[in-house]
């Protein structure tokens, strides 16, 4: 890697100068594979036994480019009028944490309490909002299933006017409020319906089916870590987000990854 001293000031600047690996004493073909890799999701053990290197300082370098990643996620609402609206509970504990209580163990294996997850039953909920037109998602880690939560997520990820399908759960009914319309598909009981056509034309427009199978495409990328913390669940959904949406390694999130400015919204 080329390195510049500056006459003036006589500090030393480089590719790196001003992201997150400025510090990082690896060879420039060592980062490349790094980053591959997160944005890849593969996880650290595999990466640390590929590089040779110690497994903890990688893990708190990936944290470190995944906070850097979630911070630089697209915020803007999906364009589309037409948007698939849901939410998925995966298993969180406190991995990698001291706990002196036998009791309260950082990694609950198996969890399948009843209901709704939260943050305090190590089963986040993580809210995710699809649009038809534009293939575009947008998701964020919640606390616990409130109303207002879901509500005010769907809202800053639509734009008003738009079309909003979802479960019949109740949280989503302040929709119509918000300027949105809403249409619920029924997934519980004996008559549950996966897809509803409700203009007769012949097309089951009503449905969560693209989000499902997105869910889908979390747990295989989240599977591969062995358990993923509640406190870093959000950053590991911002890799996938930012990998579903460009579908490739593309030169903004590598850019998002090490802390460089990404203008998501070049028309503001």
């Amino acid at each position: 890697m080329l390195d510049h001293r500056c006459k003036g000031c006589g500090k030393v600047y480089n590719a790196l100068t001003s992201t997150a690996l400025r510090k990082t004493r690896r060879r420039t073909c060592e980062l490349v594979l790094i980053l591959r890799g997160l944005a890849r999701g593969e996880p650290t053990a595999r990466l640390a036994r590929e590089l040779k290197c110690s497994q903890p300082h990688l893990l708190g370098l990936r944290h470190k480019l995944q906070a850097n990643a979630l911070a630089g996620l697209d915020l803007t609402s999906l364009a589309d009028d037409h948007v698939e609206a849901d939410e998925m509970y995966k298993n969180a504990g406190e991995k990698g944490r001291e706990h002196a209580d036998p009791k309260d163990p950082p990694r609950r294996r198996a969890n399948k309490k009843w209901g709704h997850g939260t943050w305090d039953s190590d089963r986040p909920p993580l809210l995710g909002a699809t649009g038809r037109r534009s293939k575009r998602l947008r998701l964020r880690l919640a606390k616990r299933m409130w109303g207002a939560a879901l509500v005010g997520f769907v809202a800053g990820a639509t734009r008003p006017g738009a079309t909003v399908y979802t479960d019949e759960w109740g949280g989503y009914s302040g929709l119509g409020r918000e300027g949105r319309g809403h249409v619920a598909v029924n997934h519980q009981g004996p008559r549950s319906r996966w897809a509803l056509d409700l203009d007769g034309d012949g097309v089951r427009e009503a449905h969560c089916n693209t989000l499902e199978g997105i869910w889908t495409g979390v747990r295989i990328f989240l599977a591969a870590f062995r358990g993923v913390s509640k406190w870093y669940q959000a950053q590991y959904a911002a890799v996938f987000e930012w990998m579903y949406n460009a579908k490739r390694i593309t030169g903004e999130f590598v850019r998002a990854l090490v802390g460089l400015r990404v203008v998501t919204n070049p028309g503001t």
